[in-house]
């Protein structure tokens, strides 16, 4: 048997948040049939003016349905989107798979036709209209299988990812929720406990704050709501991590009561290590591990400066890897932090000087 092709299937999508919004606003894109369902008749109204599919109807025969609802409730639709569509495959795209797993198949669904699966993907912004076609480009798409998943069913969820511009991962249920309490889960804990000290600091001292400061903060913006749902259906993973993290951060607050002691300062020393170690290993630019170096460049603040930058960059042909802008309070000038490949750091300082701008090299 041929195995399906998402471009000659049909595709539902339950629940038109920003994920199920973004994902049909690609479908549409590329001329796939899409059908909308969400619980809020508002959200659905402003999916489909949004162009992301039109209502689903009585009677649609959707080859794959892609639930995208709140993980609390994710099993139970899944299961029910089984039953109605007994000639679909369904995924779903919660952040918590094992769990969704279980509940499934408590339900006593078929489990033949359903591939759990997870985007790593997001924004700062929920709901419909913060939907974008391109939020998957380049962005991991973990598929987490069940061992009872057909070929068929895995292949065609697979072809959704890929369609979607993400990069196709493959781990089981209990790897990824492993792996997600590491790199998303637990750090969103710890931005949270972080930022919570602020709320009774002084303004002396918040007025000090840093681009350190927010980048270790910036998470725990996020809804509270959500992040109990996700961190409740993954509890034992993150557990295990925030074990682990307790053990270094006991180790560090003891090597600080005598911080001048040769073993107090071997334990920092060796923690500062460790980090720089984890670090370099996170994967960079289009999932490679290359290594980049840094240029600071002060940029006016004032309309059209940061364009003008890399328009300049552009002309010297040198690509811009990565950046981040710090700009303090009140300030006339912030510093943009680009990332270039090493061997062009000496010719854009020098070009960049040449050309008027203030720069440093990292």
């Amino acid at each position: 048997m041929t195995a399906p092709r998402l471009a000659d299937s049909s595709v539902r999508v339950v629940g038109v948040g920003l994920l199920g919004t973004s994902i049909g606003l690609c479908l549409r894109d590329k001329g796939v049939p899409v059908m909308l369902a969400d619980a809020s008749p508002t959200n659905l109204e402003l999916a489909v003016a949004y162009g992301a599919g039109r209502p689903a109807q009585p009677g649609d025969a959707p080859d794959l349905v892609v639930v995208c609802v709140p993980p609390d409730v994710t099993a139970e639709v899944v299961a029910r989107e089984l039953a109605d569509h007994p000639g679909a495959v369904v995924t779903d795209v919660a952040s918590v798979k094992s769990a969704v797993l279980a509940g499934v198949r408590e339900r006593g669904a078929d489990l033949s036709r359903y591939v759990g699966s997870h985007p790593m993907a997001g924004r700062e912004r929920g709901g419909p209209l913060a939907g974008r076609a391109d939020l998957f480009l380049g962005r991991p798409w973990v598929l987490a299988a069940s061992q009872a998943a057909s070929s068929r069913a895995t292949h065609l969820v697979g072809d959704l990812a890929l369609e979607l511009g993400a990069n196709l991962v493959t781990l089981d249920p209990e790897e990824h929720d492993a792996a997600v309490a590491l790199v998303s889960h637990a750090p969103q804990l710890l931005s949270s406990l972080m930022a919570a000290r602020l709320r009774d600091a002084d303004d002396a001292a918040l007025s000090l704050a840093g681009q350190g400061l927010r980048d270790v903060t910036r998470i725990a913006a996020s809804d509270p709501a959500l992040w109990l749902q996700i961190l409740g259906a993954n509890a034992p993973a993150v557990r295990a991590v925030l074990a682990a993290l307790r053990e270094e951060l006991d180790a560090l607050l003891g090597a600080l009561e005598e911080p001048a002691s040769a073993p107090a300062l071997r334990t920092v020393a060796e923690t500062l290590a460790a980090g720089n170690e984890g670090v370099a290993r996170l994967p960079g630019k289009h999932g490679s591990r290359r290594r980049y170096a840094s240029v600071t460049v002060a940029v006016a603040d004032r309309p059209g400066e940061l364009a003008r930058l890399f328009a300049e960059l552009g002309q010297l042909d040198i690509n811009v890897e990565d950046l981040r802008i710090e700009h303090s309070p009140g300030a006339s000038i912030g510093f943009a932090e680009v990332a270039i490949l090493p061997s062009a750091v000496e010719r854009a300082v020098r070009e960049l000087s040449a050309l008027g701008w203030k720069v440093a090299q990292q």
